[in-house]
């Protein structure tokens, strides 16, 4: 598993921002130097818009994130600018929009830690916050009713560039809403992200047709993840309890094993915690519904190397339901996953969906590689595209 992996990166960028994304953004800091100074060349990102449902004139892109310092955002020139709060319009927003022309739309990008937001028929009001010597941005939470953004059909892909490479991925994690393919040329060419004809208005469907998820799908503008759900009112908060304490009594009589890149842990449960024995002895309380949506509470994994990597396998078996039926994890056959009535259906709409099998349905979704992530040591051009709204 990459160091640069999507749950190790993503969440200083947005730390300091109101409403962050469950996802947050890429916390690796890129050394940008001074992010209000115009920028060298940087790697081009091209845009390309096989939408088939918005012109490019409905179209707007916006690369927001940090230098490792600051909050920024990048201009249709490829300068890298701090937010200040003197960014914020008559309207009380900024507008760091940036247009889209042609077939292709080419914008520098400099080394930074980020989201490329895409919106659709509107533009996103991000608004500056703080104070002048540390301005942030509230970042759109579609999910919330109440939020700004919450009419306007929009998404986004996460990054870090630095030191000449990329690391990328397209997130599913908070909602999807637009079909994002992102690809890498360099060492060699890569894209992930890719739907299959018909797969978005099949992401739709298949959620909606699951009883205790339909309610995430909010008409034809986007479908929350269901951590969101609970937030929202939209969704069980305890909706996993039957299986984590299903989980949690199976393995009082037996052990669970995980392997690591840190070595081979066994488990037992005892009362309300699963302790492992190994290159380190580490335990978990007993998670919740929330926990295992958000990969947190109970289920966060610090950067620690003994209990982070054991909290990401968990997370990603109860998210895959696999615990009960495999005592031997991480589970590798996607055949195996989402299996039974009780599952995480989102998650799995969003693999059925893409072309490659991979997405990031949740937050440790990297775990055996299963993630929409690609990364290029040596990138030379990324591609960012829209693919058709079917």
């Amino acid at each position: 598993m990459s160091p640069f992996s999507r749950r190790v990166l993503l969440r200083s960028a947005a730390a300091t921002a109101l409403a962050v994304p469950a996802g947050a953004l890429i916390a690796q800091q890129a050394s940008a130097g001074s992010p209000s100074q115009p920028k060298a060349a940087g790697l081009p990102l091209k845009i390309v818009n096989n939408s088939g449902a918005y012109d490019n004139a409905s179209i707007h892109l916006y690369i927001v994130g940090n230098d490792g310092t600051n909050q920024c955002y990048v201009t249709p020139e490829g300068e890298l600018r701090q937010v200040q709060l003197s960014d914020n319009g008559p309207d009380g927003y900024t507008d760091y929009a940036i247009s889209l022309s042609g077939n292709e739309t080419t914008v520098q990008l400099p080394e930074m830690s980020g989201r490329i937001y895409v919106s659709c028929g509107e533009k996103l009001k991000f608004k500056a916050v703080g104070s002048e010597q540390g301005a942030a941005l509230a970042y759109p939470a579609a999910w919330v009713e109440s939020d700004p953004n919450y009419p306007v059909v929009h998404d986004c892909a996460e990054f870090t560039y630095k030191g000449g490479a990329m690391y990328c991925n397209t997130t599913m994690v908070d909602m999807f809403s637009v079909p994002l393919a992102i690809g890498l040329k360099g060492a060699s060419d890569q894209t992930t992200g890719t739907l299959k004809p018909g797969a978005r208005a099949g992401i739709f469907d298949q959620v909606k047709g699951v009883e205790a998820f339909s309610r995430l799908v909010i008409d034809d503008k986007r479908v929350i993840a269901p951590g969101h759900g609970i937030g929202a009112g939209l969704f069980a908060e305890d909706y996993f309890a039957s299986y984590i304490d299903e989980v949690w009594s199976a393995y009082q009589g037996k052990d669970l094993k995980v392997t690591t890149n840190a070595g081979d842990f066994t488990g037992r449960v005892a009362g309300d915690t699963l302790s492992f024995t190994g290159p380190a002895s580490v335990s978990f309380s007993k998670p919740t519904t929330t926990d295992v949506l958000f990969c947190d509470g109970a289920l966060a994994a610090p950067n620690d190397g003994t209990t982070g990597p054991v909290a990401a396998i968990l997370g990603a078996a109860f998210n895959r339901t696999t615990l009960l039926s495999t005592a031997d994890q991480p589970t590798t056959d996607p055949a195996a996953f989402y299996q039974g009535d009780l599952t995480h259906h989102y998650a799995k709409a969003m693999h059925a969906a893409t072309e490659d099998g991979k997405a990031y349905g949740f937050a440790f979704d990297d775990v055996g590689g299963f993630a929409s992530y690609i990364e290029d040591g040596g990138v030379k051009e990324m591609t960012l595209t829209l693919t058709p709204f079917e």
